[in-house]
């Protein structure tokens, strides 16, 4: 799944628009999405949408015991 793909399905689970969630992260909605097309976010520009979006965001390695191995 691209970054593109995974940002547009959590603004229809939210009910908002890409333009509204660009503007939560005070972001131009072009620049935004352009930013998507380009699968330009880093972990932490992720988890500050997360943030922005009143949701969580995990980044995790599991390894086959069950471990996780979270960025921080």
């Amino acid at each position: 799944m691209t970054t593109e793909e995974f940002i547009k399905i959590l603004c229809v689970r939210l009910g908002i628009s890409v333009s509204e969630l660009a503007r939560k992260c005070d972001k131009s909605p072009q620049a935004f999405s352009q930013k998507m097309k380009r699968d330009g976010f880093t972990m932490p520009e992720m988890k500050e949408i997360a943030e922005k979006a009143g949701c969580g965001f995990v980044s995790a390695f599991i390894l086959p015991n069950g471990d996780r191995v979270e960025m921080q």
